[in-house]
């Protein structure tokens, strides 16, 4: 009876012992939470305009797609266009003054710029320091956006008051 009564504490004594190396392992093992980083490609998944006087959101000009890219070398890309951009029909060469009326009205449904970017951590702002532009007047100019992480969404909102009531959901391109 008493080897019994010793071999189950000694059975239990065992179990304790495994579970706690086991806690102690995962625990150790455990990587601290990742921190969302901007850094990567990004797929637009909405663009939204606020209409200040019924407070209601609804697609910037029908609906945008577009890309935005972070590399870890602080440089940005975007490309923002209507739906259906890339589905018009519509050629034309490159580098060509002799361009149709139509193909020249297209290409001003497509936004773009390349540049440099620093991230605020304390202010949660980015700012693009655009280097080149598809409008030349915004070529050298800044802009800043105001980002958050909802999951697997990264949401942006334009900081300057022109464009203060659009915000952005970007969705990463694995």
């Amino acid at each position: 009876m008493i080897t019994n009564l010793l071999f189950l504490k000694m059975k239990n004594l065992k179990r304790i012992i495994f579970l706690g190396i086991a806690a102690i392992a995962f625990a150790c093992g455990k990587d601290e939470p990742s921190k969302a980083t901007i850094t990567g490609l990004w797929k637009l998944e909405s663009m939204k305009v606020r209409d200040t006087t019924t407070n209601t959101w609804s697609d910037y000009k029908g609906g945008m797609d577009g890309y935005l890219l972070y590399d870890k070398n602080k440089h940005v890309a975007l490309h923002l266009y209507e739906k259906g951009y890339e589905k018009a029909g519509i050629e034309f060469p490159n580098f060509n003054d002799s361009i149709s009326l139509e193909a020249l009205k297209h290409i001003t449904k497509s936004y773009y710029y390349m540049g440099n970017y620093k991230v605020s951590e304390a202010d949660s702002i980015v700012s693009h320091f655009k280097l080149s532009h598809s409008n030349p007047s915004e070529f050298g100019l800044t802009a800043e956006r105001r980002f958050y992480f909802s999951g697997d969404t990264l949401v942006m909102q334009p900081v300057e008051r022109k464009n203060s009531k659009l915000k952005l959901k970007w969705l990463q391109v694995k």
